[in-house]
């Protein structure tokens, strides 16, 4: 049995959760074997000076995201990471780790041959040229004061969000740590969280990391079941409702705005608050419009907006912004201070005058562009297809497809088999909360990384592949 020690930051987070990430490094990292049995609850508390529920909701949380087992009587066991890791998909997973021919149908980060290098080569040294060393120094916690209100003049203009200052605006390395933010601002251990299901599992597994009890209400056409949100929220009374209201992932519905201030209705009435997540609102093929939550959240008092640059511009500049509610705003300021003191001073002094010259409007519509001939070509392709009993979402926007297989046939089962041929897609379940068989029977495509070709050769192996299923289906 090894000795577990740990230098605890008060500042950072609850002990018992400090521990779980600790024990879950060790774990991972393969300090502790498999099968090798944990320090005692009362052993471990007394060797780290803690009380013994700091050691049981740690090892509690282990349990819950299976690294550890618990055996009654005898105590908690490092269970056998590889195999999980195996058996587990997550889509940033699938999105990244590919081999070099394999076709990618599950990666939303757009090709690298498209990145706007040469023109936000021009803001990065017309920056350095203006502001010298000062473009290396620290900004304030919450963003470059001009980035932000070139922001602000964007949100306004774009989507009619008038209700925030700058001092509502928080500049964020990406929309990860926007969500990871709001985790540690908003959340304690057992406190709930609804989110849409299926929904981005990487805002599930953040949620889960702070303890809380993630629920998920389905979706319909025009967005989420407010009948079922009522009486989740009734009965859950849960601090947050997480939703992505614009090319929804994976889903790619889009709200309607009569739903939209349902929305607002209910968590108003109920005194909680949404976390509206948008990277996808400018990818806007058919010119029609779009609304978010936050435009209709005319007091800035419920809705904290959150909106990415990454799939447009460059998901390596890590460039993201917050719209906080004027109540939250020390808080977020607080914890994003100690989190990340400054995102990077060279990079959000460039993505400004990207902003004021005009080239990110520019940039907006060549991707968009490039992303409406794919989407159209994918979606010929998809027409194809239907006569194996494939249906879809016909989205007009966004980065991806959301397709519904036959009866009887498994997306895991499908997704190992187009894997096994050179493409790689998402199959549903990795998107829902619960795992239930009748969950698996979706799957989700992106053009983003892919040209045409490769999408050409890609739908030609998908359609294969299910071709060759369904007679073994219909057989049994």
């Amino acid at each position: 049995m090894n000795i577990v020690t740990i230098q605890f930051d008060n500042d950072k987070q609850p002990k018992y959760l400090q521990l779980f990430e600790h024990i879950k490094k060790l774990i991972s990292g393969g300090q502790l074997k498999p099968g090798e049995r944990l320090p005692t609850v009362r052993n471990l508390s007394r060797s780290l000076n803690v009380n013994n529920i700091t050691v049981v909701n740690a090892y509690k949380q282990l349990e819950i995201h299976k690294y550890v087992t618990a055996k009654k009587g005898s105590g908690y066991f490092v269970s056998n990471i590889k195999m999980q890791k195996e058996d587990t998909l997550s889509s940033g997973d699938l999105g990244m780790s590919i081999a070099p021919d394999t076709i990618n149908f599950a990666s939303a980060t757009p090709h690298p041959s498209i990145f706007p290098a040469e023109s936000f080569k021009e803001c990065i040294i017309e920056v350095l040229e203006r502001d010298r060393g000062f473009a290396f120094g620290y900004q304030e916690s919450n963003g470059f004061i001009p980035l932000r209100n070139s922001i602000l003049e964007y949100l306004a203009r774009k989507y009619n969000i008038r209700a925030a200052n700058e001092e509502n605006v928080l500049i964020v390395s990406g929309a990860q740590q926007g969500i990871d933010l709001v985790g540690k601002v908003l959340l304690n251990p057992g406190d709930y969280v609804i989110t849409e299901n299926p929904t981005y599992d990487g805002a599930v597994a953040v949620f889960k990391s702070r303890g809380a009890r993630v629920v998920g209400v389905n979706m319909e056409e025009d967005g989420i079941d407010l009948i079922d949100l009522e009486k989740k929220i009734r009965i859950c009374k849960p601090r947050l409702i997480y939703l992505m209201t614009c090319y929804q992932n994976p889903t790619t519905v889009s709200y309607s705005r009569q739903k939209l201030n349902q929305v607002l209705q209910l968590i108003r009435k109920y005194n909680i608050y949404a976390v509206e997540d948008d990277s996808m609102s400018e990818l806007n093929f058919d010119n029609g419009e779009l609304t978010t939550l936050k435009c209709l959240d005319k007091e800035n008092t419920c809705v904290i907006y959150l909106k990415s640059f990454s799939k447009i511009l460059m998901p390596g500049l890590r460039a993201g912004c917050m719209i906080i509610p004027d109540v939250l705003v020390k808080d977020f300021t607080k914890i994003k201070h100690n989190t990340d003191l400054s995102s990077s001073g060279l990079i959000q002094r460039a993505l400004d005058l990207y902003f004021r010259t005009g080239k990110w409007e520019e940039h907006l519509q060549y991707m968009k562009e490039i992303y409406r001939g794919k989407y159209e070509f994918m979606l010929a392709q998809l027409e194809r297809l239907e006569k194996l009993g494939v249906k879809y979402n016909r989205p007009n926007g966004g980065l991806y497809f959301w397709i519904s297989l036959p009866k009887k046939l498994s997306a895991r089962e499908i997704y190992n088999e187009c894997r096994a041929n050179g493409l790689v897609l998402i199959p549903s379940g990795v998107f829902y909360e619960l795992d239930n068989k009748s969950k698996d029977r979706s799957l989700r495509l992106s053009f983003a990384s892919s040209n045409i070709e490769e999408i050409r050769c890609g739908m030609a192996i998908l359609e294969k592949c299910l071709d060759d299923t369904i007679p073994a289906v219909d057989i049994m």
